[in-house]
C-alpha cells in the first residue's frame, strides 16, 4: 500500500490528495483529515472576519453619516454656515463616497451600488471640490486665519463646529500644489504634517506629505530647509528615489551658492531651520490689502468729524403719498459719497417668498468681459443668481414699487429683480456697478484716481443694447444676517458696510452729468460664517432725467 502524499492547502480550501487514497478504510488515517478539517475551518474564519471588518467599516460610516446629516438635514442652510462643513460636505461627495463605493463593490450589493451609481451622477465633481478647498484658503487669506485655525473649526458665531483630518489638510495642500500655488501648499502641508506628528490616525502617510512639502518650499528658494525636509523624508523611506535625486541637486545648487559667496565667511555648519514664514505672492487685483482689511473691519476711514456728518431721519421720499403716513427710517452710512441705509424694507415673509422663487432659477452669477462684453464666470465672483419679473409674484411688483417709492426713480426702466445667495467663501472683489467710459482727465474728482490706473477706455459700453442708459443708482437689500464676514466695502474711501437682515443700502453711481462716480467702485466681502442672500434693483438713467435732473458741473 503506498503512504498518503502530504497535505496540500490552497486558497480555495481544497486539499490534493493521492488518487488511491480511501479516507474511511483507516480511522487512524482519517485522523489527518480531521487536521486538514480544522485548517479550513481557520481559513474560513479569516475569511469571515475579512468580511466583518469590511462591513464594520461600512457600518461605521453609515453610523457616523446618519448621525451627520440627523444635524445637517435639522438645519441646511446653519450647518454650511461653517465653511469647513461646506468644504467637507462637498470632499465627501466627490471623495470619501467613492472610496466607499470601491469598498462596497466587493461584495454583490448590487441594490446599494445601483442606487450610489444613480445618485452620483448629481454629486459634485473634481471641479467643485477644488473650488470648496480655494474658498477655504480665500477665508484664510481674506481674514488672517492660520491653517491650524481652520483645521479646528475655531470660527466666531458658528453652531456646528467641525475639524480637518490630516486627509483633508493634505487634500487642501494638493490642491493648492495642483495649482501651482505654493504658497498654500505649504501652509497646509505643514498643518497636516503637524496634525500627523501629533498622533492622528490616518491613511496618509508621512512620506507623501513631505514629498510635497520639501518641493514647495524648494520653490520658495528655501534650500536648507528643503534638503532639511528631504533628508527626513529619506530617514522614513530610504528607497524614494525622487527624494534621493532632490537631495542630490539640492545640494549642488547649496554649493553653488556657496562657491558664490566665497569672499564671505561661510559657516561650517547649516543654520537651524524652522518653520518658513513665506510672503504671500502679489496678485492681479491692485487694491488687494485695503480692500481684504476693510472685510476684517479694519481701515475704516469713519473719522469723529464724518461722523459728525452722518445723521437719522424719517423718509417719506419727498413726501410720496405712500411713504407720509409711513415713512422708512434712513440712516446715513457715509457722507461723500452719500450711501444711506433703510430699515424694515423687506418683511421676513417676504424675505422666505423672495428666496423661493429664485431658488429654482439660481445659476452660476457671471461677469461682462471689459474687453469683449461678453458675459462669463470668473474667479473673482463666487455666488449663484437668478432674476425675478413682477409676474412672477405679486411679492415682486409689491418689493419694486417700494423700492420706486424710497428712491423717487422709476422702475420702468430699471433691471430685473437680481437676487443672489453667496455659495462657500462667496465674494464679489471690487467691480463698478455702472459701464465705464473714456476716462476723462479734466474730470477733477479724487475717486478717479483709480480709474486714471485700471484704465477702462477700450471697454465697450455694456448696456448700449438695452437703450436705457448707464447705471445711474444701486439699492440693495439684505436678506439675511451673516454672522461672520459679508461686508460690502468700498476700498477708494475706505468703508465698510455690514449685512443687516430687512435693511437695504442705496448710493448712487453717476454724478448729475452722467458721469461714472469711480469711488463708488466696491465688493462684497467673503462670508466667512454664515449664509448671505441679498437682492438688488439697478436703476438707469432713461426715464430718470426729470427726476434726477442734471447739475451745474460734471461732479454734481
Amino acid at each position: 500500500m503506498k503512504p498518503w502524499l502530504p497535505l496540500v492547502f490552497f486558497t480555495s480550501a481544497f486539499l490534493i490528495w493521492h488518487a488511491e487514497a480511501e479516507f474511511f478504510t483507516s480511522i487512524g488515517q482519517m485522523t489527518d483529515l480531521i487536521y486538514a478539517e480544522k485548517d479550513l475551518v481557520q481559513s474560513l474564519k479569516e475569511y469571515i472576519r475579512a468580511e466583518e471588518t469590511k462591513l464594520s467599516q461600512i457600518k461605521s460610516w453609515a453610523e457616523k453619516m446618519d448621525v451627520l446629516t440627523s444635524k445637517s438635514t435639522s438645519d441646511p442652510e446653519g450647518y454650511l454656515a461653517h465653511p469647513v462643513n461646506a468644504y467637507k460636505l462637498v470632499k465627501r461627495l466627490n471623495t470619501d463616497w467613492l472610496e466607499l463605493e470601491n469598498l462596497v463593490l466587493q461584495d454583490t450589493t448590487n441594490g446599494f451600488i445601483t442606487n450610489l451609481t444613480i445618485q452620483r451622477q448629481f454629486f459634485p465633481t473634481e471641479e467643485d471640490e477644488t473650488g470648496a478647498a480655494k474658498a477655504l484658503m480665500r477665508l484664510q487669506d481674506t481674514y488672517k486665519l492660520d491653517p491650524e485655525t481652520l483645521s479646528r473649526g475655531n470660527l466666531p458665531g458658528t453652531k456646528y463646529r467641525s475639524s480637518l483630518t490630516v486627509s483633508d489638510c493634505f487634500g487642501m495642500g494638493k490642491t493648492a500644489y495642483n495649482d501651482g500655488d505654493y504658497y498654500h501648499t505649504v501652509l497646509w502641508m505643514e498643518q497636516a504634517l503637524k496634525q500627523h506628528d501629533e498622533g492622528e490616525d490616518t491613511t496618509v502617510s508621512k512620506v507623501e506629505i513631505l514629498d510635497y512639502l520639501s518641493y514647495a518650499v524648494f520653490q520658495f528658494g528655501d534650500l536648507h530647509r528643503a534638503m532639511e525636509l528631504t533628508r527626513r523624508l529619506i530617514s522614513l523611506d530610504s528607497t524614494h528615489e525622487r527624494a534621493g535625486s532632490n537631495l542630490r541637486y539640492f545640494e549642488k545648487l547649496l554649493e553653488k551658492e556657496r562657491e558664490k559667496s566665497s569672499n564671505k565667511t561661510v559657516a561650517t555648519t547649516e543654520p537651524v531651520v524652522q518653520s518658513g514664514a513665506y510672503e504671500r505672492p502679489l496678485d492681479y487685483l491692485p487694491e488687494r490689502d485695503i480692500y481684504e482689511a476693510l472685510c476684517r473691519g479694519e481701515g475704516v476711514k469713519m473719522t469723529p468729524r464724518r461722523q459728525k456728518r452722518l445723521f437719522c431721519r424719517y423718509h417719506n421720499g419727498n413726501r410720496n403719498p405712500h411713504l407720509v403716513i409711513a415713512p422708512f427710517k434712513e440712516e446715513d452710512e457715509w457722507d461723500s459719497p452719500h450711501i444711506v441705509r433703510y430699515y424694515d424694507v423687506m418683511s421676513d415673509e417676504e424675505i422666505e417668498k423672495i428666496k423661493q422663487l429664485a431658488k429654482p432659477k439660481l445659476a452660476r452669477a457671471t461677469v461682462r468681459d471689459p474687453k469683449t462684453g461678453v458675459l462669463t464666470v470668473a474667479s473673482y465672483r463666487v455666488s449663484k443668481s437668478s432674476w425675478l419679473e413682477e409676474d412672477d409674484d405679486p411679492v415682486v411688483a409689491k418689493v419694486n414699487q417700494r423700492m420706486q417709492q424710497i428712491t423717487g426713480l422709476t422702475v420702468k426702466t430699471a433691471e430685473l429683480l437680481q437676487v443672489a445667495n453667496y455659495g462657500m467663501g462667496g465674494q464679489y472683489e471690487p467691480h463698478f456697478d455702472f459701464s465705464r467710459r473714456p476716462f476723462d482727465s479734466t474730470l477733477k474728482s479724487e475717486g478717479n484716481r483709480l480709474a486714471t490706473f485700471l484704465n477702462y477706455k477700450d471697454e465697450p459700453d455694456a448696456f448700449k443694447r438695452l437703450g436705457t442708459g448707464n447705471r445711474v443708482a444701486t439699492f440693495l437689500n439684505y436678506m439675511s444676517d451673516v454672522e461672520a464676514g459679508g461686508a460690502t466695502v468700498f476700498p477708494d474711501f475706505g468703508a465698510a458696510i455690514w449685512p443687516k437682515k430687512g435693511t437695504a443700502v442705496f448710493w448712487y453711481n453717476l454724478f448729475r452729468s452722467g458721469e461714472g462716480d469711480y469711488r463708488t467702485r466696491h465688493a462684497a466681502c467673503p462670508v466667512l460664517v454664515g449664509c448671505k442672500w441679498v437682492s438688488n434693483k439697478w436703476f438707469h438713467e432713461r426715464g430718470n432725467e426729470f427726476l434726477r435732473p442734471c447739475g451745474r458741473t460734471e461732479v454734481d
